[in-house]
């Protein structure tokens, strides 16, 4: 586990800097602090920052192939390295080290672009092909692993995070307007794109190949949907499912340093350490949060999370979060993510992140599960749509229209207003909104909707369901939000957070033979009436008691409503002062400071956009109004 950047001057001949390289390295320094790796040659510039998880003392990097004509950068964990290690050397390859990443060089000897395919486990790598003259870029199946990249027109530069490539003084600092506006309806900005004009992020399941003709990209993997016809019953489901889902976990094990798991009390994290602890000869070090004070405990999740720890005798931790947290460690964790996420969350995950890390150096979470097994209320509620739909447009939008008059009930409003449209993509797109397609167009200043010409949502939901093989509402819903909101959010706030502490945190419910899998299964397996999770649930009854398997799902709940009225009202005043809006030019100050006055009565609960206007404010403070500059001794003077 680490971190990678590079450069690659494919179109001039000129040098790669050294000083650059050692500045994109110095930036995610976090991401890796047992050791640092580079590469300098000619045009070329790979770099890397290691975290030792497996193989400890041979495992550094670069890797090269036995001539070295292939040199590799790596980020994630292989686990099947070993019996692709062992075919490997059986078709004649040496090795010099024991740890995963090098059996990725030999790959490409053997397969080239297809050495992908070969993999099982989360990764971004990349390969110089010194014979070839070409750079080869690669991220996982389910974008678990980050990779971005910015195309000069002369000059690709890579990195796992925005901030390393931003270090290179040609990269201007410049917000792209279409980006953010996404950003504001959706929580979180969809790949390609990033909050930068210059920089894009390279998409789960794809690679990149960069040579003297460009960079080309291609798609090597995607979800099909298409169903299994020996898995048309449960019995038969179940059968196919426990093992792989037990293999999944077992394969996460692998490691030489201490790790644990995060325990929330829901199904997801519970499952997960049940089967650790089948597997372990010691107590699963766990680990929780919860809240305190202000009259916040009815937020914590810490009694569901206390019996499933207690029922497989874990060696548990809690974290208590007050709201002094939320106002002191918000800027920080902004800068870790390199763009907002509206998300009440980040900073409770930073927190247990930075927990764990003081006692291992690897977690175990239950990301994944509800996109694969339909865990959101969304899912059920998608079923009204036909309903909706035939219902005269007028109205449909008199009943969402009228419900916004009413005080609280803030997702059955949302829920309303969605199933009021009738394309799929808007329909999806507003299901969770941070501003739905209605409200955004108050938010904005005449400038900002002049600059979007009047295109306030971007195509992303439209194209991926346009590619998808999915027939059915529910597969088709959670297609995208496999493609968009797993990686792009959750994903991104798992592994930018993880990573700030030097914590390598493993998703086992996203090994992409058990999400092949789950989206074989039929839809009823997934929601059964108003059962969501059904067949994992089903699945889980033999590790779990009903208190857990039938509770109410919470998704990490935060109460940061109460604090924007109470101890963080002013820093949220201060983030969202009139003068602040009107400086930055793109918001209405009216709207804003109605958010916020309609908040401080109570009469509407606006925290999460109350929070993701706070945090697109701090990301503009941290990267777009400070002056980078590129000062670090060039890596072979730090070798030396």
């Amino acid at each position: 586990m680490c971190g990678i950047c590079g450069s690659y001057h494919y179109a001039e001949n000129i040098p790669a800097s050294p000083q650059v390289l050692a500045a994109m390295l110095d930036v995610i320094e976090h991401r890796g602090p047992d050791d640092e790796g580079y590469f300098v040659h000619q045009g070329v510039a790979l770099g890397m920052r290691r975290l030792s998880i497996i193989d400890l003392e041979t495992g550094r990097q670069p890797l090269f192939n036995e001539d070295r004509s292939l040199t590799l950068v790596f980020n994630g964990e292989i686990y099947n390295y070993l019996a692709l290690r062992q075919r490997l050397q059986r078709a004649g390859h040496r090795f010099r080290s024991a740890g995963d990443g090098e059996v990725i060089v030999h790959l490409y000897e053997e397969h080239g672009e297809r050495c992908v395919d070969y993999l099982r486990g989360m990764f971004a790598f990349a390969i110089w092909d010194a014979r070839r003259q070409r750079l080869f870029l690669a991220r996982d199946r389910m974008g678990i692993k980050p990779l971005y990249y910015a195309d000069t027109g002369k000059r690709l530069l890579f990195g796992s995070e925005i901030k390393s490539i931003l270090q290179d003084p040609e990269i201007e600092r410049r917000p792209d307007p279409r980006a953010m506006s996404e950003y504001l309806s959706l929580r979180y900005v969809p790949a390609p794109a990033t909050l930068f004009e210059q920089v894009q992020a390279l998409p789960p399941g794809f690679t990149a190949t960069v040579d003297a003709k460009g960079v080309h990209l291609r798609r090597y993997w995607d979800i099909s949907y298409q169903p299994n016809p020996l898995l048309d019953t449960e019995e038969a489901a179940l059968e196919a499912l426990e093992p792989m889902f037990r293999e999944s976990v077992r394969l996460r094990l692998m490691s030489d340093v201490p790790f644990g798991a995060f325990l929330s009390g829901g199904v997801d994290s519970s499952a997960v350490v049940a089967v650790m602890s089948e597997f372990l000869n010691e107590p699963v070090k766990t680990y929780a949060i919860g809240y305190e004070h202000d009259g916040t405990e009815r937020f914590s999740e810490l009694p569901f999370a206390r019996e499933v720890a207690r029922q497989y005798g874990t060696d548990h931790h809690e974290v208590m979060l007050r709201s002094e947290d939320f106002i002191n460690l918000s800027e920080k964790v902004i800068w870790h993510l390199d763009q907002p996420i509206a998300d009440a969350a980040l900073v409770a995950y930073h927190r247990v992140c930075a927990a764990a890390a003081e006692d291992v150096k690897m977690v175990l979470t239950g990301e994944g599960g509800d996109e694969l097994f339909a865990g959101y209320g969304r899912y059920a509620g998608e079923r009204l749509a036909p309903l909706f739909g035939a219902l005269p447009p007028s109205i449909a939008q008199l009943t969402a229209t009228a419900s916004r008059a009413l005080p609280g009930l803030r997702r059955p409003k949302l829920m309303l207003q969605a199933l009021t449209y009738r394309d799929e993509g808007q329909r999806l797109r507003n299901w969770f909104p941070l501003f739905d397609d209605r409200r955004k167009p108050s938010l904005l200043s005449h400038g900002f909707k002049a600059q979007l010409a009047d295109q306030l949502s971007g195509p992303a939901f439209h194209e991926h369901l346009a590619r998808t093989d999915a027939d059915g509402s529910l597969h088709r819903m959670l297609y995208v939000d496999n493609k968009v909101y797993l990686p792009d959010c959750l994903l991104a706030r798992g592994d930018k957070l993880s990573m700030a502490s030097s914590l390598e945190a493993r998703v086992p419910f996203l090994d992409h033979a058990l999400v092949e899998l789950a989206a074989s299964l039929p839809a009823e397996f997934k929601l059964k009436g108003l059962t969501r999770k059904h067949l994992l649930k089903r699945l889980c009854a033999k590790w779990l008691p009903d208190r857990i398997l039938h509770r109410k799902k919470e998704g990490f709940p935060v109460p940061v409503g109460v604090w924007l009225r109470g101890s963080a009202r002013e820093f949220a005043r201060d983030l969202l002062s009139p003068q602040t809006i009107a400086r930055r030019g793109r918001f209405d100050t009216r709207f804003v400071s109605r958010l916020l006055d309609e908040h401080d009565r109570g009469t509407e609960d606006h925290s999460s956009m109350i929070v993701g206007l706070i945090n697109l404010e701090l990301w503009h403070r941290l990267y777009i109004d400070c002056a980078p500059s590129v000062t670090q001794q060039p890596v072979q003077q730090r070798a030396a």
